[in-house]
């Protein structure tokens, strides 16, 4: 069989295997072995490949930076920084129309600068605004459709861990990705924020009674405005002020982001010793799944390599004479499709080291790339019938009157602010390489 078909068989078995629920680095180790075995008809040259993949992969400075900051974003989880952060929101929008939907964005937006995950996002606020949304009138599914929507920016907003991932990988400079991806994120925080405002014009039942809400509303003092606002501003200026003014690599920063965390949760005297050391176990859980997924995607690429996939690929993209435009419709278009089976590290996974060889003979700035397919795959976790972000929310929620099938519709309007900011990056790429060019 030709190189380039049993590549190709591959991916299908892939997306296949990942469907019937089978683990995404499994698959791709298992699938990478034998396909290299298949091309170079020796085994020894398959496990050669691998042994290397697992040797070289994880020795990589910026490897370091995925523990550091997963352990920094559990440590203010358990610090109680996101309810203090919403409280505060939830303070400065109590007299607008939808002001307390608006305030989980805000909120949402300042914890993914400190979190870098849109699942740990979404558990956090369905805890913590879904009851508050309801209880105060708003309609059940706006109520987890703008928790679920909101919670996409932490993969968006640095310090993100699929942007980390992304670097890895596609062997791109994780401080630019991070400087990348300001920009986009605030713009698509503030198009949440108008989604909502349009929806509280147009369905007014929909979003409470701000009124209400104001009067309920104690006013808060100088001190207390201090306490909740002052440790997180310090933590992000520290860290993200850090790794842009060049005091520090992003590595470091997670270093110091981490140690900063950690103080801060001993200030506010909510860590226990039994409270970090579950902190440690799931970093190392977390940091232990994110490896093997490195040592598959480094392993999958030299398979690809070997199999003139991408070679050919481009070939036939050069004979098709498609212009830029037109494959850049197509591979989004795949990416969103793709999100409606898989999840975003398995969309990126297998899509990124096929594309990526493409992209860069054209000339395509991989940072300008690398933000817009983070934004196409996060869509996905908001889109049935595998919304990540959906199952985590009905996961944490104590509430059955809520099901599945709201959340989606809850989060479809997002979902569909999330294609028009996409839009929007794509025809102005500035947004995304302004700051760092």
């Amino acid at each position: 069989m030709d190189p380039s078909t049993i590549g190709l068989v591959s991916l299908v078995l892939m997306v296949l295997l990942i469907q019937l629920g089978i683990h995404i680095a499994v698959v791709l180790l298992l699938l990478s072995f034998v396909a290299t075995w298949l091309i170079r008809g020796n085994v020894d040259i398959a496990g050669n490949l691998l042994a290397k993949a697992a040797e070289t992969s994880l020795q990589s400075y910026s490897f370091g930076v995925i523990p550091l900051f997963v352990m920094m974003g559990l440590l203010v989880s358990a610090s109680g920084v996101g309810r203090d952060t919403f409280a505060l929101a939830g303070y400065a929008f109590r007299r607008i129309l939808g002001g307390l939907g608006m305030a989980t964005v805000a909120a949402n937006t300042v914890f993914a600068a400190i979190n870098g995950s849109s699942i740990a996002s979404a558990s956090v606020f369905t805890k913590l605004a879904v009851p508050e949304l309801v209880r105060q009138g708003y309609n059940r599914r706006f109520s987890v459709g703008v928790v679920a929507g909101s919670s996409v920016l932490g993969m968006l907003i640095p310090p993100s861990l699929l942007l980390i991932f992304y670097g890895i990988v596609a062997e791109v400079s994780i401080g630019d990705l991070f400087t990348a991806g300001i920009v986009p994120g605030l713009i698509l925080a503030g198009a949440f924020i108008l989604t909502i405002a349009a929806m509280a014009r147009i369905r007014p039942s929909y979003v409470g009674n701000p009124t209400t809400d104001a009067e309920e509303t104690s006013r808060l003092s100088a001190r207390e405005i201090t306490y909740k606002i002052g440790p997180i501003t310090l933590l992000i200026a520290i860290v993200l002020g850090g790794i842009y003014g060049g005091v520090f690599t992003p590595v470091e920063a997670g270093g110091v982001g981490a140690l900063a965390s950690l103080l801060l949760a001993l200030a506010r005297r909510s860590l226990t010793w039994r409270g970090f050391w579950k902190v440690l176990i799931e970093t190392g859980f977390v940091t232990s799944s994110v490896s093997i997924l490195i040592i598959a995607a480094h392993f999958y690429a030299s398979m690809l390599s070997l199999s003139r996939l991408p070679t050919v690929l481009g070939l036939w993209i050069e004979t098709a004479d498609l212009s830029f435009g037109v494959l850049l419709l197509i591979y989004l278009a795949i990416v969103l499709l793709l999100g409606t089976v898989l999840d975003s590290v398995s969309i990126i996974l297998i899509a990124l080291p096929l594309v990526q060889p493409v992209m860069v003979s054209m000339g395509v700035d991989m940072v300008w790339f690398g933000i817009i397919t983070i934004i196409a795959v996060e869509v996905g976790l908001l889109t049935p019938p595998l919304g990540l972000s959906a199952f985590v929310i009905k996961a944490n929620l104590d509430d059955p009157e809520i099901s599945l099938n709201d959340i989606f519709i809850g989060a479809a309007p997002f979902a569909i602010t999330m294609l028009i900011v996409l839009a929007l990056i794509v025809f102005l790429p500035v947004l995304a390489t302004g700051l760092i060019r």
